[in-house]
């Protein structure tokens, strides 16, 4: 991977860092590259059963796109006319979502700073989010002219409701990780010195737990939040089969039934 994204897999855990602090980790078009590429990968290794999606400093997860390189790009599209710019929601942004989203694994986000844009955005598409008590979030779009991508038109009216998506989207600030945690964006607020172990211990929780069973939770939320109720039954049933056949599931039984502690596997 590129330097602008660091990638490491320890004991089931790909721990995936955006790594430029000087520029507040934002997103020139080799990070996005590399960001889809790490979170490909994580996604397609049978060995990684987890994920972490961080960020070096102390001041920014991710403030979303670059704009000191946007400028140029938006300056070199309208000399040759070929609008190539805002391509990068079809060839950055969107894959980077998906790859978060649908990972057949838990991905847990620490945001360790502001998180703004289509840095808020992956934050939302994580399954967890883990948050430093000084960072914040801002939908920051229309602050640029802009509507919402990186998943955002999804993700957040889901998790605060649609009047108060739309307030953070018309009208952008800075929500603090307090806020953050009673809207529902936070899972867990922890003191800023405490974020990265604390992120860490989640993660290798979950990267040594039943791998099928997760995979099949994040997939029966996702498909229920737009189907009926029949229709979620009927996944339901479906996932519940696949899940039932895995090798985690029998160690979890006999562990259960023995007053032992499951060893999973990840299968």
């Amino acid at each position: 991977m590129a330097d602008t994204v660091l990638y490491e897999v320890s004991d089931g855990l790909a721990t995936i860092t955006l790594n430029r602090p000087e520029a507040m980790n934002a997103l020139n078009v080799a990070a996005k590259a590399a960001l889809r590429d790490a979170l490909r990968s994580a996604a397609d290794d049978d060995a990684v059963r987890a994920v972490l999606l961080t960020a070096a400093g102390d001041r920014a997860f991710c403030v979303g796109q670059d704009l000191k390189e946007h400028i140029g790009l938006l300056a070199a599209d309208r000399e040759s006319g070929s609008g190539q710019t805002m391509s990068t929601v079809r060839e950055h942004y969107n894959p980077i979502v998906r790859a978060i989203a649908g990972a057949a694994k838990p991905v847990v986000a620490a945001v360790n700073g502001v998180a703004a844009g289509a840095g808020f955005g992956f934050a939302l598409a994580a399954d967890y989010r883990i948050v430093a008590e000084t960072a914040a979030f801002n939908t920051s779009f229309a602050g640029v002219a802009l509507t919402a991508d990186s998943g955002i038109s999804w993700t957040l009216p889901r998790v605060i409701g649609s009047g108060r998506a739309m307030d953070l989207l018309l009208f952008p600030r800075n929500v603090p990780a307090r806020e953050a945690y009673e809207l529902g964006i936070a899972n867990r607020v922890v003191p800023a010195a405490e974020l990265r172990a604390e992120a860490e211990k989640v993660a290798r929780a979950l990267a040594q737990g039943p791998t099928v069973a997760y995979a099949a939770l994040k997939e029966s939320v996702a498909y229920g939040l737009s189907r009926s109720l029949e229709e979620a039954l009927e996944k339901e049933d479906e996932l519940q089969t696949r899940a039932g056949s895995s090798e985690d599931h029998v160690i979890a039984v006999e562990a259960f039934v023995n007053k032992a502690t499951p060893r999973y596997v990840g299968r």
